[in-house]
């Protein structure tokens, strides 16, 4: 995969203003702070963006990335990942099916699924998908809508029933990455951990150095 630590993008992590590009330049030097740090792949997830400003902001994002020599995948719109020469697509359980990515795509992108339950995640990996998302593991605002967390155990047993990479994702905190790790995890997605920190780079550079022990035969 080539990355343990994958930065999910919210720009409504910045304070609101009447100036829609703010927040959007905000997540711009946001992200390059987090690859100064270390991250080596983001996902693009601003679903409330019209195709024509997730366009422009892919293309920023894409140039930003392939600077830093890091992975850039967008969230669902696998058009728009294509469009932008993204490394590849983040479906949701609402998008199209990983297979159908793959016949349409080929090669061209990487294919990672948002799961929360072993069922989705064997779904996933049988359709085609190369890695996935599990969560919630534990409480966060930002998942609320998906129910109660899953727990450790839950995201241990999904890691041993599948082959491909799984990402913890939902709370995870710079403390709790030893846990999900021991629990099988490849890495961990984060949103406000990173973004909402004070120091973003340094916040980075320390969630990185929690998996230097896992990270001498990463692939």
């Amino acid at each position: 995969m080539g990355f343990r630590l994958y930065l999910i993008t919210d720009r409504k992590q910045f304070k609101e203003t009447s100036n829609f590009s703010l927040p959007t330049s905000h997540l711009i030097t946001a992200s390059r702070q987090a690859l100064k740090g270390g991250v080596k792949a983001i996902q693009l997830r601003e679903k409330d963006l019209g195709t024509r400003e997730l366009l422009k902001l892919a293309y920023k994002m894409r140039e930003l990335t392939k600077t830093y020599n890091a992975k850039l995948f967008i969230n669902d719109r696998f058009d728009i990942a294509l469009a932008v020469g993204a490394d590849g697509v983040h479906l949701t359980q609402n998008s199209v099916t990983p297979d159908i990515v793959k016949r349409v795509a080929g090669r061209k992108l990487l294919v990672g699924a948002s799961t929360h339950s072993l069922k989705e995640a064997k779904a996933a990996e049988k359709a085609g998908a190369d890695f996935l998302t599990l969560g919630p593991v534990y409480r966060t605002p930002s998942k609320l809508k998906y129910g109660k967390p899953l727990g450790i155990d839950v995201l241990k047993n999904v890691c041993s029933k599948v082959k491909i990479p799984v990402f913890a994702v939902g709370g995870i905190k710079s403390q709790r990455v030893k846990e999900v790790m021991e629990a099988g995890a490849y890495g961990a997605a984060m949103i406000s951990e990173i973004l909402g920190a004070d120091d973003i780079k340094g916040k980075a550079e320390e969630i990185n150095d929690d998996w230097i022990p896992v990270c001498a035969g990463m692939t």
